[in-house]
């Protein structure tokens, strides 16, 4: 449930802090003092798309936050999970805009998009409010709501298993019939394919050796020559390197005799002297293995470009030619085993589709049972909230789509109808004209499915709308029946509902250092006298007026003290 909201810089909101409570939480004010803007507030912070114009004159930011206790929800939990979102007893959602138009969002401290923001929002809240399509209203939430309530999902679930079993059979079918249909127009030109590549012998790092070795061929001369020239100067010549290091050496030798002093080290000259002496002899043994074969350039030359063919014919490198030769052997591999497994794929979608048939009867059949007793129910409802004459169904058609007679969610689509008055065609419930009618169907949509609903809030705007007196009570009535089961926050005009309230919020308008400004204040015992008086009087709060707003509560509360809660 909602237990904390802070609102700033929305509207003439300038800053509003305000903790609800279990039960039936009312807010009531003049007409224009601000009550619509907190339902405004809630439905941005549960992701609906804002504008800069939202935002409060003089200022460039606006933000809403929100504490929930979660305690319970087990589906607001998995979906936390679901998203990765760290999740305890507690939910908190911050929503700040700029006039700039940016938006950002946090849960439990999680940066999230407006989405994942509504996915979460949608499993918190419920707002019902004058013609807004929520998720009741919405056709596409009515077979959600029917399977809820008849404690279906378990079956649905197992079915959607099934045709998702289904699908992927089908969908395999198709691409072995397809595979085996290009198979059968391209398998001659894949054998040639297949020929070419292996008749190559091709090998990994092939190419890179045989470049090597032709640039050594194609430099014999040049390698010969630098080869010998260095092996004359280090080595063979009268003066070679080696001769003088020797000379050098003797007379460093010679100095230290004389002054040993001198810290020139001769192991290390010595070193450097059989070092140098060794490349000699390896310059001397490379020189002596220098061949020139001209048959062996042209076989490299030939073996090159073979292999710059294959490239060009089958992805640029060996390795992509190595990758297409695999591929032209898994799809020869393939074309053999492919007749095998489309027989066997068509036997399994034959077992599947009677399994996905029998459960899709027998979902059909338990929604339709649960129609009758949902439609029952509601009728009973709205027969107390003094729509008598008003009958209200739940009609379950079978799929629009003529090629694909099963769905996801089974052989069914639902709609919820409703006549207002005997004779009348039954009518989607977005058609309702009436405000006061449309009204109070979801209050009785919302009792009967007080039981089964997830969603732990419920926010009725100007649920009074169009009604008045004795059916104003019964709302009342109704709302505090509802609050046993979910915290309910209700704006309302009229006292015979405000008089149920577990908790009352006044909201007032007032001009403050030249801006208006809202104020929403929990009023207290007698407080909520003095403004059921003002919503039963009007400007002039009577002495008579005071006592009558003071009867109705009282009245209101020996009657719940009477009747047991429906928790």
């Amino acid at each position: 449930m909602l237990t904390d909201l802070h609102v700033r810089n929305i509207a003439i909101i300038d800053e509003i802090s305000v903790s609800f409570k279990e039960g039936l939480n009312i807010i009531t004010g003049e007409t224009g003092a601000g009550k619509s803007l907190l339902v405004g507030a809630i439905n941005l912070l549960l992701g609906e798309r804002a504008s800069p114009e939202m935002i409060r004159t003089g200022e460039e930011t606006a933000t809403i936050e929100a504490c929930f206790d979660i305690r319970g929800n087990e589906r607001v939990k998995e979906k936390l999970t679901e998203l990765d979102i760290d999740a305890d007893d507690e939910l908190f959602i911050r929503r700040t805009m700029t006039r700039s138009g940016k938006s950002r969002v946090f849960i439990n401290d999680s940066l999230v998009n407006l989405h994942t923001l509504s996915a979460i929002g949608e499993l918190l809240i419920n707002i019902c409010s004058q013609r807004e399509h929520q998720v009741i209203l919405n056709r596409g939430n009515h077979l959600d709501i029917l399977d809820e309530f008849g404690n279906l999902t378990t079956l649905r679930k197992e079915y959607k298993n099934i045709y998702q079993n289904y699908q992927d059979l089908l969908i395999r079918e198709r691409e072995l019939i397809s595979l085996h249909e290009r198979h059968k127009a391209e398998a001659e030109l894949q054998q040639f394919q297949l020929r070419e590549i292996e008749n190559a012998a091709l090998k990994e790092g092939e190419e890179e050796a045989l470049l090597e070795e032709k640039k050594v061929l194609a430099n014999f001369q040049k390698l010969r020559n630098l080869t010998e020239l260095s092996y004359e100067n280090l080595y063979n010549a009268e003066q070679s390197i080696l001769v003088k290091l020797q000379e050098f050496i003797n007379t460093i030798r010679d100095i230290k005799k004389l002054d040993t002093k001198v810290t020139i080290p001769l192991e290390t000259l010595e070193e450097t002297y059989y070092q140098l002496e060794d490349i000699a002899l390896t310059l001397g043994s490379y020189l002596r293995s220098l061949s020139f074969d001209p048959e062996r350039l042209e076989t490299i030359e030939e073996r090159l470009e073979l292999l710059g063919k294959l490239k060009r014919k089958y992805g640029g490198t060996i390795e992509a030619v190595l990758r297409k030769r695999d591929s032209l052997r898994e799809a020869a591999k393939q074309a053999s085993h492919l007749a095998v497994d489309i027989e066997e794929t068509q036997k399994a979608l034959v077992k599947v589709k009677e399994l996905l048939n029998e459960r899709a009867i027998e979902l059909s059949q338990r929604r339709k049972e649960a129609a009758l007793t949902l439609a029952s129910l509601i009728n009973e409802e709205l027969h107390t909230l003094k729509m008598e004459r008003a009958s209200f169904k739940v009609n379950i058609t079978p799929p629009s789509q003529k090629e694909d007679f099963y769905l996801p969610t089974g052989i069914d689509e639902v709609e919820f109808f409703i006549s207002t008055n005997p004779g009348e065609d039954y009518k989607p419930l977005l058609r309702i004209a009436s405000g006061g009618e449309l009204s109070r169907f979801i209050l009785a949509l919302k009792k009967v499915l007080a039981h089964v609903s997830s969603v732990s809030t419920v926010i009725f705007d100007e649920v009074d709308s169009g009604i008045g007196g004795a059916t104003a009570e019964i709302v009342g009535e109704k709302l505090k029946s509802l609050s046993h089961h979910c915290q309910i926050l209700c704006i309302t005009h009229l006292p015979q509902i405000a008089c149920f309230a577990d908790h009352h919020f006044l909201v007032t308008k007032k001009d403050e250092e030249k801006q208006v400004k809202i104020h929403l204040t929990y009023l207290s015992p007698e407080e909520r006298i003095t403004e059921i008086t003002r919503m039963l009087a009007g400007i002039e709060l009577t002495q008579k007026a005071r006592e009558h707003a003071r009867e109705m509560l009282t009245a209101v509360l020996n009657q719940q003290k009477r009747l047991p809660k429906e928790r």
